[in-house]
């Protein structure tokens, strides 16, 4: 027997991501479901099973749960939750588990984000598509074969427990008093802010909440939930300027990552973020802790196209920075490698070893509120401490040889005194520091996207052109 389900076209490189009734359905879930407690050995063991919002995430969640609990795991059902609520319940409870959500894709879109216990990841490089093929076998035959014993069900609500963890990381309590616009843009963070920030689970701190589309609604009647995209910023910007408030935060579908918008209404760079964050994690480091004794050198992870702001920062912190590749498997790889305290990425992943090493948009948002409260001055006055370099921004190009374009770029700045680097697409830095850009090819698309950083707003736009002109050439 075949099936109509290619599993190839849903799973990625880091997670599963398909159109709901074409490339991911019932029947294909409740395969993976099988296929996952197989691969990572989970008979007998208990398998957490949450989504979001998504219209088809409560038939996705119970395909799975048949499917695992068939190949002998006993699953716990957590309901309603952020990617980040699953990774606390996987870090606390050492158990596997599995999130249903595609982030920011629209809402015809749904996924699976996967994770062994302990809250490692599950990718192409730990049994993901071993998952897949596994999987495919069994949608293939028409039948998953019964365990010697069929798993049992149970249920377990996070929010209180995740929300008392992530509060005893970061101390809001003793701060000014700050006006918060949150944009959960109806994703997860609809949930998750009034349980952390606000006093739906515990007492209320010194934050005044303005929210902004916390209807959960994964049909995204307001705009997509992807903060990555300017334009769906918007609302939350002109919000906080109509409420005249200290700060925006803006989350995705699944409330993982998290943008920050100051007072005036602009965006506080990611990057920014991470050196802020880090400044932070190594204080806490080296004062010591009750999880941790006190550290003379604490490292912190950044991928190489975050800005040099925050390396440089760290070393006159007193850390240790390591730079890694574009992706989170990569960075919590390097995290556990390195027992690094922090790490941070261009994309508004946070990751913190006291969060399992995993991704966690709440808790850098947390972070930036307490050093906000710490102080008097504006967000804009803060966060430029942090910024003080000029970033091009993620630029596309539809590029059919993309190495070809890659050589072209070299072989015109071979004159320059330059440094090269392929750990990751191809960076050339000026040798006196005055400017770098990143080109790295996208695997699934044309692209070659380019990220570019200077001293200087004409420094950076000069390099820029010169680059995409040549990038761009026939």
């Amino acid at each position: 027997m075949t099936t109509s389900v290619d599993l190839t076209q849903s799973f990625k490189a880091y997670d599963v991501r398909g159109i709901v009734g074409e490339t991911i359905t019932p029947e294909s879930v409740r395969a993976v479901g099988a296929a996952f407690v197989d691969v990572l050995e989970l008979t007998g063991k208990r398998v957490l099973v949450g989504g979001d919002m998504r219209p088809s995430t409560p038939e996705f969640m119970q395909a799975f749960t048949e499917g695992a609990t068939a190949r002998g795991a006993d699953v716990v059902q957590v309901g309603l939750i952020s990617t980040d609520m699953l990774y606390y319940a996987c870090g606390v409870e050492d158990a596997a588990g599995v999130m249903f959500t595609a982030s920011h894709n629209p809402a015809e879109y749904n996924g699976m984000k996967m994770s062994q216990a302990g809250a490692v990841p599950v990718s192409s490089d730990t049994g993901l598509y071993e998952i897949r093929d596994v999987a495919q076998g069994y949608l293939d035959s028409g039948e998953i074969p019964p365990a010697d014993s069929t798993g049992t069900v149970t249920e377990m609500d996070l929010v209180s427990g995740y929300a008392t963890y992530l509060r005893s990381l970061v101390d809001l309590s003793g701060g000014r008093q700050l006006k918060v616009v949150v944009d959960a843009g109806n994703g997860m963070a609809g949930k998750t802010t009034p349980a952390v920030l606000g006093d739906a689970v515990l007492e209320g701190l010194p934050l005044e909440i303005v929210p902004l589309y916390f209807e959960l609604d994964g049909t995204f009647p307001n705009h997509p939930a992807n903060p990555l995209e300017p334009e769906n910023l918007r609302d939350l910007q002109a919000a906080v300027l109509e409420h005249g408030a200290d700060i925006g935060l803006a989350f995705d579908g699944d409330a993982d990552r998290c943008f920050v918008i100051d007072e005036k209404g602009q965006p506080v760079s990611p990057s920014a973020v991470t050196g802020l964050v880090a400044r932070r994690e190594i204080a806490r480091a080296q004062a010591g802790s009750e999880v941790h004794a006190a550290e003379t050198e604490p490292v912190v992870i950044h991928n190489l196209i975050t800005s040099r702001a925050v390396p440089e920062l760290v070393l006159a912190s007193g850390g240790r920075p390591v730079e890694t590749r574009v992706g989170h498997s990569f960075i919590k790889a390097v995290m556990a490698q390195e027992r690094a305290v922090f790490g941070g990425e261009h994309s508004a992943h946070y990751y913190f070893r006291d969060f399992f090493n995993a991704d966690t948009g709440m808790l850098a948002a947390m972070h930036v509120l307490a050093a906000l409260g710490e102080q008097d001055g504006p967000l804009s006055e803060l966060a430029e401490e942090y910024d003080p370099y000029v970033a091009s921004g993620e630029i596309n190009s539809t590029v059919e040889d993309k190495q070809g374009a890659v050589d072209r770029v070299l072989e015109r700045f071979a004159d320059r005194d330059v440094t090269v680097s392929t750990m990751d697409g191809t960076t050339v830095s000026a040798a006196d520091g005055s400017w770098w850009f990143n080109l790295r090819p996208s695997n699934t698309e044309p692209f070659l996207r380019y990220n570019g950083e200077a001293q200087d707003e004409q420094t950076m736009a000069s390099v820029r052109d010169a680059v995409l002109e040549i990038v761009r050439e026939g």
